[in-house]
């Protein structure tokens, strides 16, 4: 079994920043790519940012410039790094992990408020 830990949500003020994490674990026979979904409420499930692994990454228009994907040595760890949070951010942010098949984290609530 293969399970996903995300880490990391929480609450700041617009203009604030996170860092999300997310762990793979279990009978993992490489990873090709992780990355992030998010979904608003009303609003479908949308891709965030991903990165495969050679490292090549990609990004939602939305985020292109204040977010940051990046893995740590062992690729079993991906970070979202979100700066400059805007109030349209506010989401369900879930790890997607892509091994022979696709995982997917629990979800981890990502909230931006004054």
């Amino acid at each position: 079994q293969v399970h996903v830990v995300e880490s990391g949500g929480g609450s700041v003020q617009p203009g604030g920043s996170l860092r999300l994490s997310c762990a793979a674990s279990g009978s993992i026979l490489g990873i090709y790519s992780m990355g992030w979904y998010r979904q608003a409420p009303g609003k479908e499930r949308e891709l965030v940012a991903l990165i495969t692994s050679s490292g090549s990454t990609n990004y939602a228009d939305s985020v292109k410039g204040r977010f940051t994907i990046s893995r740590d040595g062992s690729k079993s760890t991906v970070y979202l790094q979100m700066n400059s949070l805007q109030p349209e951010d506010p989401a369900v942010y879930y790890c997607y992990i892509v091994t022979l098949r696709a995982y997917w984290g629990q979800g981890t609530q990502v909230t931006v408020s004054s």
